[in-house]
């Protein structure tokens, strides 16, 4: 089968580092899933293929610089939020001077820009950060991409604001607006490591599609439900489960 291609370039002078290249996500299974059993006796998540599927989907983007996180921080005066590049300043003037879509790493969103979403509360009502990534992104015709965080495997401090761009046609780096997990971290002081997972990268093609909505049949029900009494372990990977290849 013909293999379709994504492409991942940055400047010249970026791409020698030879750091934090894109990944396949497979590549980035955390432990606690590689440690896990799956029997009969003892069935678990490693088990479920849907699971998997997710887990090693597309690619992934990870950070290019170390961040100092200071989001919500009570001072003396005010509430102070800051996410900033750690101790960089000269690394980021050099990047700035090669036109590389670092500079200082991080854009900002004002909150009116997602008024009356939950993201807002989430976020404690602070301004919605964006990074920005060195990584510009092409799909053949007709392909597009969604971005998310990694899925089932994502950092607990934040998420990404999830979204699909045509890869295809879109000329540039794409940025991405990030929300702070304000439910677990109200106040949050932090480095996100250089080389973190961050963000992951699914292309599809962009076929036309049509709902339609219909009452199952009673024997068809029966049927789709039958392999099911035979086998007591593994019946969708063994049925009805493809795989997936992400190079």
């Amino acid at each position: 089968m013909f293999e379709k291609v994504i492409e991942f370039s940055a400047h010249e002078d970026y791409f020698a580092q030879k750091e934090d290249y894109p990944i396949p996500t497979k590549l980035n299974i955390p432990e606690w899933y590689k440690k896990l059993e799956h029997t009969f006796i003892n069935k678990t998540v490693k088990g479920c293929m849907p699971f998997l599927d997710s887990l090693t989907a597309g690619y992934l983007l990870k950070m290019p610089q170390d961040f100092y996180i200071r989001h919500n921080v009570k001072n003396e005066h005010n509430l102070n939020d800051s996410f900033q590049t750690f101790g960089l300043s000269d690394q980021n003037q050099w990047l700035h001077s090669k036109n590389i879509n670092l500079n200082s790493g991080i854009d900002v969103h004002t909150i009116k820009q997602l008024k009356g979403s939950p993201f807002i509360e989430k976020n404690k009502n602070l301004p919605f950060y964006k990074l920005l990534n060195p990584w510009k992104i092409k799909t053949p015709k007709g392909y597009s991409c969604l971005f998310v965080s990694p899925l089932n495997n994502s950092d607990d401090r934040f998420s990404i604001i999830p979204g699909i761009v045509d890869t295809d046609t879109f000329p540039n780096e794409i940025n991405f607006p990030i929300i702070i997990n304000g439910d677990k971290y109200p106040v949050l002081e932090d480095i996100i490591k250089k080389g973190t997972p961050y963000v992951q990268i699914i292309p599809f093609k962009r076929d036309p599609w049509k709902m339609t909505v219909k009452p199952r049949e009673e024997e068809e029900i029966k049927n789709s439900r039958l392999f099911y009494g035979f086998k007591l372990l593994n019946v969708y990977k063994d049925k009805y489960w493809n795989k997936k290849s992400w190079k």
